[in-house]
């Protein structure tokens, strides 16, 4: 066999088997010679992907996928997985009609788990293996792969909990420990895996205390008691797997992931036990990538298309802004300006934008970890202490703590800010992490006030006016990507923000954060054929605002554009409004239906949906004719109309 050749035969776990150590050794360095090249050029997860390519090799090799079942926790470490599953193809990674970035049952037999929201595979693998038992399928194991700063998930310590009591379940809990999970893991358990990381056990530190005590006059039982004492004592310190230990589970490690006869011989001692085993394995999170392996680490955690593989530097530098650049500079000045202003992460200071603010005020910042239950209600307890946190997450992170918001935080009426970075559709990443529910899921909450600003100077403007808020949880919500150019009001009438109006309209459009931009195009539209329309920004969506349920009673139709579900949305609070009102003016609601999306790019997810200009005007116009079908000149608008979204396709449509 070639030196080249041995990454292309490979389609299936068991191909693994027939290389010998050192063809193992060359296939690990191809597989990351591979994923350089792929990932350079579609964007993807880069740095954990590269510090796990040993370790799913040795998994491969040890256990027989899928009739043993391996469940990636945190699914960004999953590449090598589907490199070594029959998945060569990365050409279109995390876009539309290729492989998603993270597992996915569509794709293979070979992934179980594809929610990528960290810390629930021992969950997982908990009820899999149970599963297998109660079934009488002994000759089954199951692998839980958690890591990436995962464990600092208090979900996984629930499951650690649990199967340490069952000591004939047949799971193997791998940790990943690479010291970080987006940035440096945090906090008391990365200090202890530290500790482990650095002790090769305390055999080694009684060894050292003989030799010392030899010197001492101490002599016969004396000496023993001494040393028994000392182990007994010092255990938990030059030995910290007495945690997991105590705790009821077998612990074998650290060991280094990078060795794969190490990594094969723990991970068959794990499966040959016949019990639930944690083995604790140390990897280098970017491994064998030079740009990966500095001070700017973190930046290779995910990657943008198109970087220079030799540099990782992007081969067309953009100089755009972003939502969270916007709100990265409005929380230094904030810092500045609001002594009493603090802010908390779960695990993702750089990629929500703290980053400028940790540097100016460290004291100020809390990174918990990827613990977002734990960040809301210490906020609320933060709150309660005469200071004001400003809890910055991704959007489809804020579902994990719900109970947190309702019951810490409005209950108890803390002034709470909650920052949604990636809110709405965020397309590549997939379904897991579209920002599709906080507005439906807040909707729920009493007292909490919600604010989806539609540019740079609105965020800015709403993070203040949320700041001042001090017996309420606020929620600023903004999507993933570039902030399109400022939007400015013709006027405000209450709350609201007119963006555009007419002398005489058919329409109420009500354009929800960034669709605002999409509604005023559709405005347009609607002007070339003769058709007038009120164009709002609500602004603060919750509570709904009098003069946006007023503004309804002057109009034929409302329509409500949002990037969020449809189903307990902007939209629909506004219809119930407007019901509770006795307004019984027709309302469209347009937004995401109650469905998981299928990753790629945001536009043509957007596009999919109807929620472009082109679809928003064409159902508006299909509405408009339903309510009065012999409205003078439909017919020849719905014609215009399809004419214009044959030139639109022609030349492509702009969400």
């Amino acid at each position: 066999m070639t030196r080249g050749s041995l990454l292309d035969p490979i389609r299936g776990p068991r191909d693994l088997r027939r290389l010998s150590a050192d063809d193992m050794v060359l296939l690990a360095e191809q597989v990351r010679t591979f994923l350089i090249g792929q990932v350079s050029r579609t964007g993807g997860h880069l740095g954990p992907n590269l510090g796990v390519v040993e370790l799913t090799l040795a998994i491969h090799r040890v256990f027989d996928s899928p009739r043993d079942t391996v469940i990636f926790d945190t699914g960004h470490q999953s590449y090598v997985h589907k490199v070594l599953t029959g998945r060569q193809n990365f050409s279109h990674l995390r876009q539309a009609g290729g492989l998603s970035g993270y597992p996915s049952r569509a794709e293979s037999v070979h992934d179980v788990v594809e929610n990528s929201h960290a810390s629930t595979a021992v969950s997982w693998g908990d009820g899999v293996a149970k599963a297998y038992r109660l079934r009488g399928e002994h000759d089954r194991h199951v692998v839980a792969v958690i890591g990436d700063g995962a464990l600092t998930g208090g979900m996984a310590w629930e499951a650690l909990n649990n199967i340490a009591t069952d000591k004939t379940l047949p799971l193997v809990v791998v940790v990943n420990d690479n010291e970080r999970s987006y940035a440096a893991t945090t906090g008391g358990l990365a200090e202890h895996l530290a500790t482990l990381r650095t002790t090769g056990g305390y055999e080694r530190f009684l060894a050292w205390g003989k030799q010392t005590l030899s010197r001492t006059p101490v002599v016969g039982g004396a000496v023993y008691g001494t040393l028994h004492g000392m182990k007994k004592g010092l255990k938990d310190i030059v030995a910290p797997q007495g945690m997991f230990e105590d705790l009821g589970l077998k612990y074998l490690g650290p060991v280094d992931g990078h060795d794969l006869v190490a990594l094969e011989h723990a991970l068959r001692r794990a499966r040959e036990y016949g019990g639930p085993v944690l083995v604790h394995v140390l990897t280098q999170k970017g491994r064998g990538y030079e740009p990966a392996m500095t001070d700017e680490a973190d930046r290779f955690h995910a990657v943008p298309p198109n970087i220079d593989p030799e540099t990782g530097v992007p081969l067309a530098a953009s100089d755009a802004v972003t939502w969270g650049g916007v709100f990265a500079d409005e929380m230094l000045a904030v810092g500045h300006d609001r002594h009493d202003v603090v802010a908390t992460t779960a695990a993702m200071l750089i990629p929500v934008g703290l980053h400028l603010f940790a540097e100016a005020y460290p004291e100020r910042v809390f990174d918990v970890g990827i613990a977002e239950q734990h960040a809301a209600t210490s906020a609320a307890g933060l709150a309660f202490g005469g200071l004001h946190p400003v809890v910055a997450l991704y959007a489809t992170f804020l579902n994990r703590a719900f109970d947190q918001v309702l019951m810490d935080c409005a209950l108890h009426r803390a002034g709470v800010t909650f920052v949604l970075d990636r809110a709405g559709v965020t397309g590549t990443d997939g379904a897991s992490h579209n920002g599709m529910w906080d507005m439906s899921m807040l909707q729920v909450v009493p007292g909490l006030r919600l604010a989806a600003p539609r540019d740079g100077t609105r965020l800015r403007e709403q993070l203040r006016e949320a700041l001042d808020v001090d017996d309420a949880p606020t929620v600023i919500r903004y999507p993933k990507g570039a902030v399109p150019q400022d939007i400015p009001a013709l006027r405000r009438e209450g709350g609201v923000d007119v963006l555009h109006e007419s002398a005489s309209p058919d329409v109420l459009l009500v354009g929800v954060g960034s669709m605002a931009a999409t509604v005023l195009d559709v405005a347009g539209r609607l002007a070339a054929h003769g058709m007038q329309a009120t164009v709002v920004d609500p602004c603060w969506v919750m509570p709904v605002d009098p003069a946006l349920v007023s503004m309804a009673r002057s109009h034929r139709l409302v329509v409500t554009v949002e990037d969020n579900s449809r189903v307990g949305g902007v939209g629909a609070r506004l219809a119930q409004e407007l019901r509770h009102a006795g307004i019984w003016t027709p309302l469209v609601d347009l937004g995401i239906p109650p469905e998981f999306l299928e990753h790629g790019e945001r536009g043509a997810i957007l596009a999919d949906l109807g929620l472009t200009a082109q679809g928003i005007t064409r159902r508006v116009v299909e509405e408009l004719a339903r309510l009065e079908p012999d409205l003078e000149g439909s017919a020849s608008i719905g014609e215009a109309i399809q004419q214009q979204d044959r030139r639109d396709s022609a030349f492509g449509d702009h969400a």
